[in-house]
């Protein structure tokens, strides 16, 4: 027990408040480095072993979120803890949307639990949505802050780095307020900045890369090694490429938060896996047909925002 008490997970909340470290020390199964022994275990082994720890904890229904949920807004230790158990699962689930990134599944799982943590403490069952799409919001945020802290090779100066942090700030004010994550246009509108330097702040939050990195999902060349291979695309194009991947991030973010998530498992972006509509509907509980028609809803209105910034589909994705 002593030994687990000494990992990782309270070095990283070292630096935070006592509820939080209190909190990971009584609740968060560890997942430690070190068998009881004092042997090392390989990552492998340390990742099952953390798995099959909360692979024992029952999911909550809605009913019981909301009951959960108000006592643990009354201060009872029992029903926050419950509320943390119960969502473990969804930490591993984001995180592996991050893998090869720079941090190990593990050190993602341990920052994405100290997102779980936050939203337990701030998570409002009166505003009638579920918490796990609340909760997913922190969970990423807090990763994704891990990668850019951890794992940026070339940091951000400093004044950079506090104006990101403003833009941040407000996304997050936004999404409690309007119980989603905030378009660029949301989010410009409540610093009085442009929508342009939204797109290009927020940018800088997530560009994160390694050279010695797999170029690819199924490459086994690094971005070094793609980058000075004469056979590959000329740099420009990559760079179009990426500005060209940028924007319809950004356009995507425009749009209604089911018909962001429909795109994204049907074509595979942000981490999913291109998926059919059978399977998008049983991911999401819709019919194959609801899931039709809010694809092709969405698919219109990226249209119509193309069509307001002067482009068309077929001049942005022509050879």
């Amino acid at each position: 027990m002593q030994a687990r008490k000494e990992s990782r997970y309270n070095r990283s909340i070292s630096s935070g408040n006592a509820s939080d470290k209190k909190t990971t020390d009584a609740v968060l199964p560890l997942p430690a480095s070190r068998r009881a022994d004092g042997t090392v275990q390989s990552t492998a082994d340390a990742t099952q072993i953390y798995l099959n720890e909360i692979g024992f904890s029952p999911l909550l229904s809605a009913e019981e979120e909301v009951y959960y949920a108000r006592r643990a807004r009354r201060g009872i230790e029992s029903a926050r803890k419950r509320m943390i158990e119960s969502n473990l699962r969804l930490v591993v689930k984001i995180a592996r949307r991050y893998i090869n990134r720079g941090l190990t599944l593990l050190d993602l799982i341990e920052e994405g639990n100290l997102g779980l943590i936050h939203a337990v403490e701030k998570f409002d069952p009166e505003r009638g949505f579920r918490f796990s799409t609340y909760a997913t919001w922190w969970i990423r945020q807090t990763i994704e802050r891990a990668l850019m802290n951890q794992t940026r090779t070339i940091r951000l100066p400093i004044h950079v780095v506090k104006e990101l942090n403003v833009y941040l700030r407000a996304a997050r004010e936004l999404t409690q307020k309007l119980d989603h994550e905030p378009s660029a246009d949301e989010i410009a509108a409540l610093v009085d900045k442009p929508v342009e330097e939204v797109y290009r702040m927020l940018g800088l939050n997530e560009r994160i890369c390694s050279i010695d990195m797999p170029a690819g999902p199924d490459s086994d060349k690094t971005m070094a090694e793609v980058l000075t291979d004469g056979r590959v695309s000329d740099p420009a194009e990559l760079l179009q490429e990426e500005d060209i991947r940028g924007s319809i991030d950004g356009w995507i973010e425009e749009l209604p938060e089911k018909q962001r998530e429909v795109l994204a498992r049907r074509f595979g972006l942000r981490g999913f896996e291109p998926a059919t509509l059978e399977e998008v509907g049983e991911e999401i509980g819709l019919t194959r047909e609801r899931v039709r028609q809010i694809q092709v809803d969405a698919l219109r209105r990226l249209r119509d925002i193309l069509e307001k910034q002067g482009l068309t589909s077929e001049a942005l994705f022509s050879d």
